[in-house]
This record gives structure tokens, sequence and C-alpha cells, in this order.
């Protein structure tokens, strides 16, 4: 992930009141805060993350707000400085009757303010805190006016409210800093600029819509690619490549991983940041491209390096090439300044299928299209067809529908294959209609590549976060795995994966062994993984081991001397579990177990005898 914030890229603006603005960086557009006020999209562009800008009173003039960078000095003034700590002698001052009504006894209890951002303690006192004649001189009139002033970023009418206290002088050092610390959250215009990584992502969208991410939290994802294996499978060798057919590829290259997401895209992120195909790379330019750029400044000059032809323009470029090759030569000046026209990205053959071969992920998905929203925050558009090449997900994501995994022949993309046309029918065609024939000839081939790859299996793990029912997604995926690889299934609920486990639980095992079901009598290994099962044995328990069920949550504590509890305003919600298991081969033939052993009965006549 860029460091810097990008163009055009997705980020969320944290707000002193501790909210979050989750927004895309449009350059030359103007970002608005509300209450808070608006500044030009362009001065955070190219300026690293998690800085902290202030917006300035404009300028005359200009309808807009400068920012300015607050330094860490200043943003920690209050917590670092030395008139925050206590007393280090530990001592309570003595005081006469007419003094402890403004300067109460100590209670022998400990008073902290901490701030829940930071989690660092602004103050502390042992006095209680008096404040019950306490009351603000400013109207509310007032108030509203210092407001839309709005002048010193927010700090004037914070400094005015603070001296128009009737009874600031009576407020024990807690009660100062939290009334400081309120009103500054308030009232201040500040934010901090945070990169819209997956926790993030996810974060935000539990506190906005739940219920479309399954409820999943940030520790949740963790578990599952966790327990699944995540991580970067291998470099592809056959993205520079022409691409194999499907009977020619090699199915057992690590890093295919199978994933059943319903939460709109959150769990395929997370599985694409660890294998490290989410974010666009900045590679340098292919050779190729560097080259055809070499050519064409030998022949015009200067060029720009970062220029790229269009389809359209290679079009109109590749005919305007063959017609200079059909027509006389002249020798006009213009005949003689001819660039020579070459593809900055070679084309790929319309039956060869753009996907790489390792490091890649295949969605299963019950709709006519999947439903991958979340990929949009970072560049990627599964229903684009114009998406860009260069996004790493656009060789590396495949999806596929159950209809295709389970019956692809009633799938009328996949079974209707289009003939080979010849080159010369080719150019007997209009533009229009060899277009069409490219585009639905690149769709078959996508989709053929995808089903097949799909059905010959030997995936290095499975990954699930759906609705659906656990035991019919099983039937269907863990044939396809490869073995020991490892399975992950997250439920908001317990009672579907508990009937996962109980599928595959030791006494269901044993018993298969002991009296199998006379459907899966006499069948082969291949027959019994694809066992449809029945009422005693939905799944076949020989194909999967250690099957076990697990839960976790993150909870946040306040930390202070006897005050140590979680936090009492967490949010609730369901708890979400998550099933883990290994996929097996079943062994074939009868087992048998070689080497010397050694029995009880054995040693206890050595010891006998001694």
């Amino acid at each position: 992930m860029d460091s810097l914030v990008q163009p055009h890229g997705w980020i969320a603006l944290k707000l002193p009141s501790g909210g979050l603005r989750v927004l895309q960086i449009t350059p030359n557009t103007t970002i608005s805060l509300g209450k808070y006020g608006s500044f030009p999209s362009n001065l955070i562009i190219h300026r690293p993350y998690h800085l902290t800008y202030e917006l300035q009173d404009k300028l005359p003039g200009e309808n807009f707000n400068r920012l300015r960078i607050v330094p860490a000095s200043e943003l920690y003034s209050d917590i670092l400085s030395p008139t925050t700590s206590t007393n280090s002698t530990g001592e309570t001052p003595i005081t006469n009757d007419e003094e402890d009504v403004e300067n109460p006894l100590s209670t022998g209890i400990e008073y902290s303010l901490v701030d829940p951002e930071s989690g660092a303690v602004v103050a502390r006192t042992d006095r209680a805190e008096l404040d019950a004649s306490a009351r603000q001189t400013l109207s509310t009139e007032q108030i509203e006016a210092l407001k839309k002033d709005g002048t010193d970023a927010g700090r004037d009418i914070i400094a005015k409210l603070m001296l128009s206290h009737t009874a600031i002088d009576q407020k024990t050092e807690y009660s100062l800093a939290k009334y400081k610390l309120l009103k500054t959250r308030k009232y201040i215009r500040r934010f901090c600029v945070l990169p819209m990584d997956v926790p993030m992502l996810a974060n935000w969208q539990l506190e906005k819509d739940s219920n479309k991410i399954l409820d999943i939290r940030e520790e949740m994802i963790a578990l599952l690619g966790c327990w699944a294996n995540v991580h970067f499978g291998e470099v592809d060798q056959s993205e520079d490549t022409e691409a194999q057919e499907p009977e020619q590829e090699h199915l057992h290259t690590p890093g295919r991983w199978l994933v059943v997401d319903d939460t709109a895209g959150l769990l395929v992120a997370a599985m694409a940041e660890r294998m490290g195909i989410l974010y666009p790379s900045d590679e340098e330019e292919p050779i190729h491209q560097r080259e055809c750029l070499d050519r064409l400044e030998a022949s015009v000059g200067a060029v720009d390096p970062t220029t790229k032809l269009s389809d359209e323009e290679d079009d109109v470029k590749m005919t305007a090439e063959v017609q200079q090759q059909s027509a006389p030569d002249t020798e006009s000046p213009q005949a003689e300044r001819r660039v020579p026209i070459c593809d900055p990205k070679p084309r790929r053959s319309s039956s060869q299928a753009p996907f790489a071969q390792s490091n890649t992920l295949t969605v299963v998905h019950a709709n006519q299209q999947p439903n991958l929203a979340f990929l949009r925050d970072y560049g990627f558009d599964i229903n684009n067809p114009t998406q860009s090449p260069n996004h790493p997900l656009t060789t590396h994501l495949m999806t596929i529908s159950w209809l295709q995994l389970i019956q692809p022949e009633l799938d009328n993309t996949y079974s209707s294959a289009l003939p080979d046309v010849s080159s010369e029918v080719l150019r007997s065609w209009k533009a229009n209609r060899r277009g069409t024939y490219y585009r639905k000839r690149r769709r078959w081939v996508k989709t053929r590549h995808i089903v097949d790859t799909t059905r010959k299996g030997e995936f290095s793990g499975l990954v699930v976060a759906s609705t659906m029912d656990p035991v019919s997604i099983m039937r269907y995926a863990v044939p396809l795995l490869a073995g020991g690889a490892p399975i992950a299934v997250y439920s908001q609920s317990i009672e579907p994966l508990t009937a996962l486990v109980d599928c595959y639980s030791i006494a269901r095992r044993a018993a298969w062994v002991a009296t199998p079901p006379e459907e899966a009598v006499g069948k082969t290994p291949e027959e019994l993984e694809q066992w449809a099962g029945n009422e005693e044995f939905p799944l076949n328990p020989s194909l999967v081991l250690g099957a076990s069920l697990q839960t976790s949550r993150v909870r946040k504590w306040q930390v202070l001397p006897g005050r140590t509890h979680p936090l009492m305003t967490s949010r609730g919600g369901p708890e979400g579990y998550v099933f883990t298991a290994w996929r097996v081969k079943p062994a074939e033939g009868k087992v048998e177990a070689r080497g010397k052993a050694r029995t009880r009965k054995r040693k206890v006549e050595e010891t006998t005898k001694e």
C-alpha cells in the first residue's frame, strides 16, 4: 500500500469528535467537513498518512480554508505538561475549616482523566470535584456567534468559554482538564488522514451497516486468514508468456484459494491483502513497452513515457499503417516523418485466458454476478468491462457461480461455444460484428478456463463467510481441495457450525469405518469424495480431520489503579464463530504398523525378575 495519499484513492478522515469521514480524493475539488470548514483536495494529495491538519482562517478573497500540519508536541501538549502529574511527595495539604469550602479535603481516591483516543492520562487528582455552583455566563446566542466567527481554528472560542466560566477557579485539576478536553473536541477544527486499509474498512462498515458484512470483526477476519494459511504463493511464471490450455496447466501449483464470500468483498479484500494482490504494484514498465517507446523517441524525438495508446487510437493507427503499406511510396516530407507504430503492450489472443496460474483467488457466488462492491475502494471493479489490466486482481481473481461449478452444462455462457473463424472471414465482416464476435469469444474463453480449472480442484485452502448452510457448501467444496489444505468457515451463530462439527466428529467417522452406508459400498475413493450423503451421514467424515469450533473477541479495557475493567460502551451484536479443519486423503487398502512393538506384559515380567 502506498504511504502517500494518491489521487482518486479512498481515505478516512478522523474528526475531533471521533467519527470517520470516508471519501474519495478527487484532484481539483473541494472537500467539505461541515461545521469544521472546507479545503482543496490538492492540499493533502501526495502527502503522508497519519498527519493531523488544522483548518486555518480564510484569507481575504478566498472561499476555502488553508491547512496547517499540527506537530506532535502541540497535539500532546496537555498530556506531556508537567502540571498534569500529581504531587510527587504524595502529601495532602492541611486546610482549615474556611478553606474546606474552596479546597475540599482528600477523599483517599485518585481520580484520573484518560483520553479515549490515545489512552494517555490527561490529569490526576485526589480531590473530589466541586462545581455545584459552576455555570457559563455566555448565552447560547453568544456561543453561536463565536462559532460563526471561527477564528484561530476554534481555539479562540475555547479560550473565551473557559474565561467566562464563573467557577473556573474552583475546578480541580481533574475537572478542569475534563472540561477543556470536551470543549476542544467540540470546537477545534482538526482532522487526521488515515489510510483506507482492510481493518479501517471493516471497523467503519461495522458501525455503518454491520449486516452487510455479517457482523464480522477485525479479529475474526484475522482468524480466518491465519487458520486458512493465506499468504503469498509464488510469482506466476506465465504472466508474460502465452497462456496454456486448461488441460496443460499445473494444477498442483501452490497459492490457489477457494472463497465463498457474502460480505460484499470484505473477506476477498483481506485475503488479497495477505497475498499481495490487493493494491496496484508500482513496478517499472515492462521491457517490451520500454523498447517500443525507445523506437518512438528515435523516430519523432522526445516522447512522454507515460503516454499510452487507447484502443480506439490504436485501431486508427493500425488502419493508417495498412493503408500506408498498400499505397505507393512518395517522396513527400510527410512520408519521411511517418512513425512506426507498435503496441505498448502485446495483445493476447482471443483464445487465451488472461489469468495467472498461481497466487489466485476463486470466488464462488450464488447470483448471476458476484457482489464484490468493497473492492472498488481499492481501484478494482469486477463488473467493469473496461477495468485496467494493470491491477493485480485482474489476472488473479476468478469468479464462478454455483451452477457453473455443479452443472456447467446448464450454463448458457459455458455451453454456447463460438466456432473459430478464419482471418479472411473476419476481415469481410463489419467492425461492429467483428467486435461483438471478439467480445463473446473472450467471455467464453474466460468462463471455460475458470470452470475447468476450478472443477479439477487441488486448491490450497477454503475460506467461507456466507449465510448458506455450511453443510451444503462443504459437500461440493471439500472435494476440490488438495491433501492437507486448511478449512476455515465463519458464521454469525454457533448452531450451523455445531451441526458441521458433528458431521466430521470422531464418533461419526468410527461408525463410517465400522459400518459404511449401503450407498457407499463398492465405490472408488474418487466416487466417495463426490458422494452426496444421506440422512445418517450428510457428509463423508473421512475427508476432514481436526474439526473444531472457536471464537474470539477483542475487548477494550480501562487500566487504572484500582479501577481496571472492560469498557461498558463496547459494541454488542453477534459474537461470531469459526470452524477449522484440514482436508485429508483417505488411505487405500489395509494400514499395517511396522516395527518392534514392546508390550506392557513384557515390561512387567522384566521388573519381577529383577
